[in-house]
């Protein structure tokens, strides 16, 4: 486990600790929990990006399935 400074202004910081308590959960681990939902929002971004990429050479074929499911063609 690597241990990480941030600095962050007070402010911001005692909003965090009150959000924590008020979760019922360490300061810690809420961060911990807030950077897991960004990584995995992050992931299915990139997932979904390379899958676009490599559908993009199939729109024609996209249009007729599409229109095939619609009963248009």
């Amino acid at each position: 486990m690597t241990a990480l400074t941030l600095r962050l202004p007070d402010d911001k910081h005692r909003r965090l600790k009150a959000l924590a308590a008020s979760r019922g959960t360490p300061l810690n681990r809420l961060l911990d929990e807030m950077t897991t939902l960004m990584l995995a929002e992050f992931d299915a971004e990139t997932r979904f990006n390379v899958r676009a990429a490599r559908g993009a050479k199939n729109a024609a074929r996209g249009m007729e399935l599409l229109e095939k499911a619609a009963g248009l063609g």
